[in-house]
């Protein structure tokens, strides 16, 4: 628990102090863990090597059937349907040297309303020499009330490339105002070879600021991001054309791309009024992001494309 309390802002440690009437933050089938790493020999299939799966995760096995040569999909599923007070889920992924692993999510996180404690939503990337690492899972939904801590941490090889993205969607569960959950925290730390290259947080409180204000995300109520650390790409600023290219024929959102420092990548943001739509930006550069690194797009249709 002391670890976990060093790695969570004030605010938060101060609602893990609340008492919970159920079980206790920890408890059972409230803790969430998915150990996985993957290996590759050469050409062959990358393999999940060794997993370790605690409730409220569940997997079933691995899918060979993504258009990249040699990457396995992993979708992670969660049998209980939601995510509520006091959970904590842990997620954390090896790439061995040569992996390449697409991780994702059976479906939407949902966050349900919340009268003591908070949920944290915790992913660790790890990426060895040469390997490819996806971490696309699907859409971060939050009720009226609730509070989610969702933190994530990268650390990679210079000759490694990772791709996180994140859908978040403030609107709700149930029939009630947008931006009417209590707090939600998201923070996402990159490193290559020990160092930081990207630090992005996003601190919302309603209550206490608005964030529909000009300054955070004005009209829209829906916001994406897709994080592509590529140290070793030297076509970055092309990447960057290219993404801003595919998001300016999506008349439904708007977007932009930014050069992370010493060329070790970019971020994409979008906002927009519905999850659909960024979700359908998100990929579309996440499609392009996977034809300059990989040679072939991602697997999300040609009607997308």
């Amino acid at each position: 628990m002391s670890t976990e309390r060093e790695a969570v802002p004030p605010a938060f440690q101060e609602y893990g102090e609340q008492h919970l009437p159920q079980s206790p933050a920890f408890g059972h089938g409230k803790n969430g863990v998915a150990e996985l790493v993957v290996g590759r020999e050469g050409d062959n299939p990358t393999r999940l090597l060794s997993d370790y799966i605690k409730v409220p995760y569940h997997l079933t096995g691995t899918l060979d059937s993504d258009p990249a040569p040699g990457l396995t999909t992993i979708c992670l599923q969660d049998p209980t349907g939601a995510v509520t007070q006091g959970d904590r889920h842990t997620l954390s992924v090896e790439a061995r040297p040569g992996a390449r692993a697409h991780v994702t999510t059976q479906s939407a996180t949902k966050v349900q309303s919340m009268k003591a404690s908070y949920a944290h939503l915790d992913a660790t990337l790890v990426a060895d020499s040469g390997a490819h690492l996806e971490y696309i899972p699907g859409p971060t939904i939050l009720n009226e009330n609730a509070r989610c801590l969702q933190t994530t941490s990268v650390e990679m090889a210079d000759d490694a490339t990772v791709i996180v993205g994140d859908v978040f969607v403030p609107s709700g569960l149930t029939d009630h105002e947008p931006f009417s959950f209590d707090h939600f925290h998201s923070r996402l730390e990159a490193s290559v070879t020990e160092s930081l290259v990207c630090a992005d947080a996003v601190d919302l409180r309603p209550g206490e600021r608005d964030p529909r204000d000009p300054a955070t995300v004005g009209e829209f109520g829906v916001i994406g991001t897709l994080y592509v650390f590529a140290p070793s790409c030297e076509e970055l600023d092309d990447l960057a054309e290219a993404i801003h290219d595919r998001l300016a024929e999506l008349s439904a959102v708007h977007g932009g791309t930014s050069l992370l420092k010493d060329d070790a990548g970019l971020t994409v943001r979008v906002l927009g009024d519905r999850s659909a739509d960024v979700t359908t930006a998100v990929e579309a550069a996440w499609d392009e992001s996977r034809q300059t690194l990989l040679g072939v797009g991602a697997p999300i249709g040609e009607e997308k494309r």
